[in-house]
């Protein structure tokens, strides 16, 4: 009995191990959640190692600060200096705490801008895909592939099925493959909208009549959830943003279901307006 007891323990270890590595990543905010989501491209990898470094700096500006703070109270109280000194001025001091300062700033500016330009854009794209804010839903285009597009709605409360967020989920994700660098085009067709993603570290302005360029690669297959950030009205809130990243070879296979799915689109706008107001009344 004990030595079959001894055997099972490797087979359940594994078992949960193998469960956990096969679990699908599912990124966004959870309750009582209190730090940054983990990060799952090369972007949000720099921006939360320089979250945390800026962090360290805090922590060291504080503890210094409520020293300095500490010894002013214990070393100049009135018992403990009945006689107040009647300096004025300290060249050394004015200096240095002019200095110190800038030199912070130096050393923060560097990993900032290096981490600011490198989520700029890519010069290695593999494909791009074009993202338009509207009020209140999203348009995505693959130009590479024939100009698929199709629309984003928010799905209302009373038409969620089993397992799905509530104000994240839409009626079609945004289908891209992983580990694949993949240019980002924003723009708008009405007002300023902000595409994010934080577990991604993508967080851009939707413009009119400009077009904003970013990048992403998507570290492991799984769903990535996000909203808009900028208030565009009074259905801001009804507007999700989900990714669903897939390997390679099941985004080539989705596509050839896109295309038949969304062929469509331009044949029929009087469909997609009518969708489109129907989601707009549930919202309100």
């Amino acid at each position: 009995m004990l030595k079959r007891f001894f055997t099972l323990i490797p087979a359940v270890v594994l078992g949960l191990y193998t469960s956990v590595a096969n679990a699908e990543v599912v990124m966004r905010s959870k309750p009582w959640q209190l730090w940054l989501q983990s990060p799952m491209s090369p972007t949000a990898e720099k921006v939360y190692d320089l979250n945390n470094f800026l962090l360290w700096i805090e922590i060291a500006i504080v503890i210094f600060v409520m020293g300095l703070m500490a010894y002013i109270l214990i070393r100049f109280n009135e018992k403990a200096n009945p006689e107040p000194s009647k300096t004025t001025h300290n060249t050394l001091l004015e200096v240095v705490w002019t200095a110190v300062p800038i030199l912070i700033l130096v050393v923060i500016a560097v990993p900032s801008l290096k981490t600011l330009y490198f989520a700029d854009h890519t010069e290695e794209a593999e494909m791009t895909l074009k993202v338009t804010g509207n009020q209140w839903y999203w348009s995505y285009t693959y130009p590479d592939y024939d100009d698929l597009e199709f629309d984003s709605i928010f799905v209302a409360d009373e038409d969620l099925e089993a397992g799905q967020p509530r104000m994240l989920t839409v009626d079609n994700p945004v289908v891209l493959p992983a580990n694949t660098n993949i240019r980002l085009l924003l723009n708008s067709n009405d007002v300023i909208h902000n595409w994010a993603i934080p577990s991604l570290a993508v967080k851009l302005d939707t413009t009119p009549g400009r077009t904003n360029e970013t990048w992403v690669s998507i570290n492991e297959p799984g769903d990535y959830y996000g909203m808009c950030s900028e208030l565009c009205g009074v259905n801001h809130g009804f507007m999700p943003i989900h990714i669903k990243a897939v390997p390679k070879e099941e985004f080539t296979k989705w596509l050839v279901k896109a295309k038949e799915e969304f062929a469509s689109n331009d044949a029929a706008p009087e469909t997609n307006t009518l969708r489109l107001a129907q989601a707009d009344v549930v919202a309100r």
